[in-house]
């Protein structure tokens, strides 16, 4: 009686010893640490990396240990004054040309790294790092917005014959010139098929008529909406290029954005990691390009043309009129074009639906001349002019890719003429993840130390150790041997806790830690249950072994009751919560679940290697 079989047995064996194995990276820490990566997601040469060891050497600063991550370098230190000092040293060293990231890396054994193990995010509150509020331009949103129905306005327009005087994009509207009211009117018959979604009127001013298109309401509320969530994924992909673990980036009301980067501990770099970010242009290349060292020359820029710079700082003479934004690309990927014979580096770009009718439209008329995609960096930057703080915004501009258009292009496309297959997974990183809908400008700023951070953490510590010290205390004063095997449980739970959110890399915050503090009073109660039935049975006269039988059996409807409960207490705090109330949901779930596995199985488990299979006079209860 009271006997498991041996594959029970070592189902436990296997779940506890993965539990201490993936809890077990933890109790290593984390390493001060710079990533060092270029400032434009290319990856890193060795070149530089080389240049980055020199740089320490020099300044006479001794390095934990380098490796490479995802393309960048990671050089680690041994405490956080030396890893400002090397900030420094290589901020001062490579200029702007690069991101030099601080922030706090695992320090994780490799063997435990090879099997997946690694320790569980600590959230802002618990790890230190930066909290930025973001504002975006709506009004450039609308402008460009205005900008590109100004576009095809022209386009149509052009198409169909109707002759007009001019168009120009005004504040909230389009204003297209035309001499006479029918031209006008014909011009309003022919838009409003071809753009339905937006109001149009007729002025007249002296001897000239005006079509003014407007955006409306409800298409401005769309526009607004589409800049903020394509910002926050924009953001989101970059600060993950960037290597920043488990970054929170949200939308904040109609137009600011939360973005917080756990274990950054410098605001300054931390803009320059969101100073990535920029917009896309594709632009015709002018006629007079293959003549620019002329016109260079003459210092003479032709008309509705405007000179740009390759990244390796040759010149090229583009055309002013944009023919597609960054925003309407959906996806870009790397590979082979093996249509060319040359099976050469190519990146394959899908547009939406209205970038690839636009585009189609385009490039039937502009078959056999080159094509640029020009990559736009605006950057917020605050100088002290005067002892005043002044907003300052500085513009990058650069050709990232210059190729011939071959043929009549669709919503799915190929750029080739790259050199290395390593350039087109870069130029499909920026044409990924590089497009902003609408500039943004940090209007708030936290920096929360790592210090305070420590504090939470060993408050928080202290916390669990307090009140699982007293549960433990209670457990063998009040259940004796009983008690000592609930307290094993219970230790085994806070493992499997820890090792669960360690696997699901999910982020501890301090209302997480308050979860795990429930979890250690509520773990308990299972076995107190299991307990006090065990009792109620003996004084009812049972046998020992039927007593345990018993109190496990008859136990166990109210434990799984109970514990139902409360997860739909926290799947509904999960559901409805923002992110704290989510950490606490978070592990209580996770608690519940592993308690119930502890406080059933293996306490029946040591219960039953104890006393299982013999007889019984008396039980340590």
């Amino acid at each position: 009686m009271n006997r498991y079989p041996l594959w029970k047995y070592l189902l436990i064996v296997a779940i506890v010893v993965m539990g201490l194995i993936y809890a077990l990276p933890n109790l290593y820490g984390k390493d001060p640490a710079l990533l060092v990566s270029p400032i434009r997601a290319q990856q890193l040469d060795r070149e530089a990396a080389q240049r980055v060891a020199k740089v320490l050497e020099e300044a006479g600063i001794a390095v934990k240990a380098e490796e490479w991550v995802g393309g960048k370098l990671l050089v680690r230190f041994e405490d956080t004054e030396i890893q400002l000092k090397a900030a420094q040293a290589l901020h001062e060293a490579l200029g702007e040309r690069y991101v030099i990231a601080q922030n706090l890396a695992p320090a994780t054994p490799g063997w435990l790294r090879a099997i997946g193990a690694q320790p569980m995010y600590l959230g802002l509150d618990l790890q230190g790092g930066i909290h930025f509020l973001m504002e975006v331009d709506m009004e450039a949103a609308l402008a460009k917005e205005l900008e590109r129905y100004a576009g095809d306005f022209k386009s149509v327009l052009r198409d169909k014959g109707v002759r007009h005087l001019g168009l120009r994009r005004t504040k909230g509207s389009v204003r297209i010139r035309f001499r006479d009211e029918g031209t006008a009117q014909q011009a309003l018959d022919l838009l409003r098929r071809e753009f339905s979604g937006l109001q149009y009127a007729i002025e007249q001013e002296r001897e000239s008529y005006f079509l003014l298109a407007r955006i409306s309401d409800a298409q401005l509320k769309e526009v607004r909406d589409a800049a903020i969530e394509q910002n926050v994924t924009t953001l989101r992909n970059r600060v993950n290029e960037l290597g920043v673990a488990e970054p929170v980036i949200q939308r904040q009301g109609d137009s600011r954005i939360v973005v917080q980067l756990p274990g950054v501990q410098d605001p300054a770099r931390a803009k320059d990691i969101l100073g990535a970010t920029a917009t896309l242009e594709f632009h015709l290349a002018h006629p007079d390009n293959r003549n620019i060292q002329s016109i260079l020359a003459s210092g003479r820029i032709p008309p509705g043309s405007r000179l740009y710079h390759m990244r390796d700082g040759r010149p090229v003479l583009l055309q002013r009129r944009v023919i597609l934004t960054g925003d309407s690309i959906t996806h870009a990927a790397s590979g082979i074009d093996t249509n060319s014979g040359r099976n050469s580096p190519a990146v394959f770009i899908n547009l939406d639906e209205k970038g690839g009718k636009r585009f189609s439209n385009f490039t039937k008329d502009h078959v056999g001349e080159d094509l640029a995609v020009v990559y736009i960096e605006t950057k917020v930057e605050t100088r002290r002019v005067d002892g005043k703080l002044v907003k300052e915004k500085r513009k990058i501009e650069e050709v990232i890719s210059l190729a011939v258009i071959q043929e009549r292009l669709g919503r799915r496309f190929m750029i080739n003429g790259l050199d290395s297959p390593q350039e087109a997974r870069d130029l499909a990183l920026l044409l990924r993840a590089g497009s902003l809908a609408a500039p943004v400008e940090i209007v708030e700023e936290r920096t929360i130390g790592p210090s305070l951070g420590k504090d939470n953490i060993d408050q928080g510590f202290r916390s669990v150790l307090v009140g699982f010290a007293l549960v433990l205390v209670f457990m063998v004063v009040y259940y004796r041997l009983f008690g000592l095997v609930a307290d094993l449980a219970l230790t085994l739970n806070l493992v499997l806790v820890v090792a669960l959110l360690s696997m699901l890399q999910a982020t501890l915050t301090l209302p997480g830690i308050a979860g795990i503090v429930l979890t250690v009073g509520m773990a308990v109660d299972a076995n107190v249950l299991i307990f006090e039935r065990i009792r109620e049975e003996l004084r009812l006269g049972s046998t020992p072994q039927a007593s345990i039988q018993a109190g496990y059996q008859k136990a166990f409807s109210t434990i799984f009751d109970a514990n139902i409960t409360t997860l739909i207490a926290a799947f509904v705090l999960f559901g409805f919560g923002t992110g704290p109330i989510k950490g606490f949901a978070v592990t209580l779930s996770l608690g519940i679940v592993t308690s119930m596995f502890t406080a059933i199985m293996v306490t029946r488990a040591v219960v039953n290697g104890v006393y299982g299979g013999r007889k019984v006079q008396k039980l340590a209860i």
